[in-house]
Formats: structure tokens, C-alpha cells, sequence
């Protein structure tokens, strides 16, 4: 049964005030188990469900307008990193990101700090989804390694998958949980829980988008790390969707969604943490309508999604009208396809994308420039880089489409920080 447990802090810490040294109460929430447990769906959230999940799946199954659906796999991933991270308060945008990731790949270090932290994020959903194929089990030890790369690189990294040994809070002051908004279980609970996780995770009993939407609230509820609890429980969404067959190539970009809808996102989060008995209405109505806004979530991302894949589509084949005649299989050609996994390269970068030799792709890269294409820019010390501007504008236009309310920033502006759209050169 979910409960509220009373217990009492003590703190005889210094460095804060008399007030905040001061022993007080507070309610930690413990929830249910979830393994095992019956849940009651309503008629209209399964519904939504079911159409986000086939959304899902025929997204994943028709994405073939782009020659190279790993392009497209790539970019939307980065989207969804990029988004994860921004709701935890990490700002970048994409020209941003990339010119981050040409550094880092012509052997540079990265000077941006926060793109750095980013990259990490990109990396750790990489590492993550990698690991998950379809039927594959989700464990702690998974859910660990990935804290551990998230936070790799880090002002936290010596918290990086490791389980927290003390209490946590959300809110309220920064020295005790006496006034927080929200007190997760105590430490001594957290590995058992996240055992019982797990083994809902690897359970097919619900529906896919269902099963996301309840592990993500159980996970949150349990912040069982020190820090990037956020982002590790959206990257166990997408986990346990492509665990489950119903996302195994393209992860839709659903953070960029909830980093909109941030005020629904919180409220129906906490809607879930219901207190008593696991079948009554409040546990009922909670799960229902975190379950239908994640559902809502899919929907929008797969439709933008798309909508994105159709403008990169039309970028390449303007491209390929301005270039004029390119033989099939050529390193120019190679290049238009894999572009949109890589909008800002080196020719190292290039050379190794399309598997040519540095002369050809020094070659296909300049006549790229002369097309207007891509064009050069400065990178780290030693490299020559280049952009596809257009890329990176579409990418820019993503990000501000999905932050804003109607999905139309003519109608309605963005409701939080997005990327500026940049102004064309006269």
C-alpha cells in the first residue's frame, strides 16, 4: 500500500543558517511495487494508446523518404537528447551541438561546457539503446551504466551510477526536506524498488506506450541518483519502446513534446503518487492521465516527426537540382544522403561517413561548397569544418515547432527557451 512515511531530520551541518540546522519532520513517499499489479486502463486512454503505438510502429516501418534512414535515426535522436537535456535546465542549440561534435571528432576538446555535458547525453542514449534490442532485458545494471555516461564528464560525475546512500528531495530549501515538494523513498528502499522495476520493464503484459508511461512515473518517484534522474528515466522510456519492437530504429523526439507541455508533464507526474490502496480511484485516475499525456506525446512527436523527415527530404532534393548530374554511389552523393546524420563535419569526419578515402572526400566536399551546400566554418585549432546551414536551420525550426503550443510558431510563440531562428544573409 502507498504511503507517506514520517521521519525526522537532523542536520548539524554548518555553513547554513540556525533555521535550517534545525531538526524538523518530513513525508517521504514509499509507492507500490509494480510488478505484478493489475492495471485498469480506461476505454478512451486505451484508445489513445493504441494510436500512439501504431503511429509509432508505422513510423518506424515507412520512414524511407531520406535514402539513409540512419541519417534521419541520428538526427532525431540528437533532437531527443537535446531535449532531455534542456528540461533539466542544460540550454544548447543544434548549430551549438554540432560544431561541439565536429570538435570532439577531429580530436579537439570541447570548449563549450554545456554542449560538452550534452554530448554525453547523446552518447549515453546511444550506449543505451544499443544495448536494448528487441526482447532484450532491462536491468539495473543497464539503468546504472547509463546514469554513468549521462553524468560522465560532469561537475557529478563521481555520482555516475552509482544509487544514492542518503535522502533526496525536490524543492524547498537546499539544506533538508522539511518544506520539498516531493521526498522520494528513503535509500534503504531504492534498490529493491528498482529491482521490482526492472521486472515490470521486462514484463509484456501491458501495452508498450502504457508500460513506458508507468516505469518513467515509477522511476521518477524512486530518483534513485543523485542527480540526472530526469534524463536517465526519459532515456528508460525510449528503452523499454524499443524493447517491445514498437520504436527499434527511430526514437521520435517525445521530450521535445513534454518540455512544452513541462507544467502537465509535472502535475501528471505527480498525479501517479497516489496514497492507499493500489485499486482506488485516486491510484486509477492518476495512472490514466499520465498514461494519456504520454500517449498525446507520442502522437505529436511521430506527427513532427514526419513532418521534419519530408522537409529533409526537400533539402536533398534541392540540393541534388543544384548540383545537376551525380553519379549514383559517387562520394557527392553518399555525402547528400548522410548529411542529415552529420550537418557539420570535417573531411576526416566526411571521409569516414560515406567509408571513402580523404581525397574523394575532399572532393565531394568542395564541390559541395561551390554548390552552396555546405559552407566552411572555424573548428577547434588544426581542422578544416563545413555545415549544411539549411540542415541546421530545419533543425533549428524543429526545436521551435515542437515548443511551441500549436506546433506553429506563426500562431503561437514558443512558450520556452528554444534556438533563435537564424536571419538569412542579404
Amino acid at each position: 500500500m502507498a504511503r507517506f512515511e514520517r521521519r525526522r531530520w537532523n542536520s548539524g551541518e554548518g555553513g547554513v543558517t540556525r533555521r535550517d540546522r534545525k531538526p524538523c519532520d518530513y513525508s517521504a513517499y514509499i509507492p507500490d511495487h509494480l510488478a505484478g499489479r493489475r492495471f485498469l486502463i480506461e476505454g478512451d486512454v486505451t484508445a489513445d494508446v493504441a494510436d500512439a503505438e501504431a503511429a509509432l510502429i508505422r513510423f518506424n516501418e515507412t520512414a524511407v523518404a531520406l535514402a539513409n534512414t540512419e541519417a534521419l535515426a541520428r538526427l532525431l535522436l540528437r533532437a531527443e537528447a537535446v531535449a532531455s537535456s534542456r528540461i533539466e535546465g542544460l540550454e544548447v542549440g543544434g548549430r551549438r551541438l554540432l560544431r561541439a561534435v565536429a570538435e570532439r571528432q577531429s580530436g579537439e576538446v570541447v570548449s563549450d561546457v554545456t554542449a560538452a555535458e550534452v554530448l554525453g547525453n547523446i552518447e549515453a542514449m546511444e550506449w543505451a539503446i544499443r544495448m536494448i534490442s528487441d526482447g532484450q532485458e532491462i536491468t539495473v545494471d543497464v539503468i546504472r551504466e547509463t546514469h554513468r555516461r549521462l553524468l560522465e564528464g560532469t561537475r557529478f560525475e563521481e555520482y555516475g551510477g552509482h544509487l544514492r546512500t542518503e535522502q533526496n528531495w525536490i524543492g524547498g530549501s537546499s539544506f533538508n526536506p522539511c518544506s520539498a515538494a516531493f521526498v522520494p523513498p528513503p535509500p534503504e528502499m531504492v534498490d529493491d524498488l528498482l529491482v521490482d522495476l526492472c521486472n515490470f520493464c521486462n514484463d509484456d503484459s501491458l501495452p508498450p506506450v502504457a508500460q513506458a508511461a508507468i516505469a518513467h512515473a515509477q522511476f521518477e518517484t524512486i530518483h534513485p541518483f543523485v542527480d540526472g534522474n530526469g534524463r536517465t528515466g526519459r532515456a528508460l522510456l525510449h528503452l523499454i519502446l524499443r524493447r517491445r519492437g514498437t520504436a527499434p530504429r527511430i526514437l521520435p523526439p517525445v521530450s521535445l513534446v513534454l518540455a512544452t507541455w513541462s507544467a502537465d508533464y509535472i502535475a501528471r507526474l505527480d498525479g501517479t503518487r497516489y496514497e492507499g490502496d493500489v485499486d482506488s480511484e485516486e491510484s486509477r485516475a492518476g495512472i490514466n492521465q499520465w498514461i494519456g499525456l504520454f500517449a498525446a506525446a507520442c502522437q505529436k512527436a511521430v506527427a513532427d516527426a514526419r513532418n521534419f523527415e519530408a522537409h529533409v527530404n526537400e533539402i536533398q532534393q534541392t540540393w541534388r537540382s543544384r548540383l545537376g548530374a551525380v553519379r549514383r554511389g559517387s562520394a557527392v552523393d553518399l555525402l547528400i544522403d548522410a548529411l542529415p546524420a552529420l550537418p557539420v563535419l570535417t573531411v576526416n569526419t566526411g571521409a569516414e561517413l560515406i567509408q571513402r578515402s580523404f581525397p574523394a572526400a575532399n572532393l565531394a566536399i568542395d564541390r559541395l561548397v561551390d554548390a552552396e551546400i555546405l559552407s566552411p566554418i572555424k573548428s577547434g585549432r588544426r581542422n578544416r569544418a563545413f555545415e549544411a546551414r539549411e540542415l541546421i536551420d530545419a533543425f533549428t525550426a524543429l526545436e521551435r515547432q515542437l515548443a511551441s503550443p500549436s506546433g506553429n510558431t506563426r500562431a503561437s510563440a514558443p512558450i520556452r527557451r528554444v534556438p533563435y531562428r537564424r536571419t538569412p544573409a542579404k
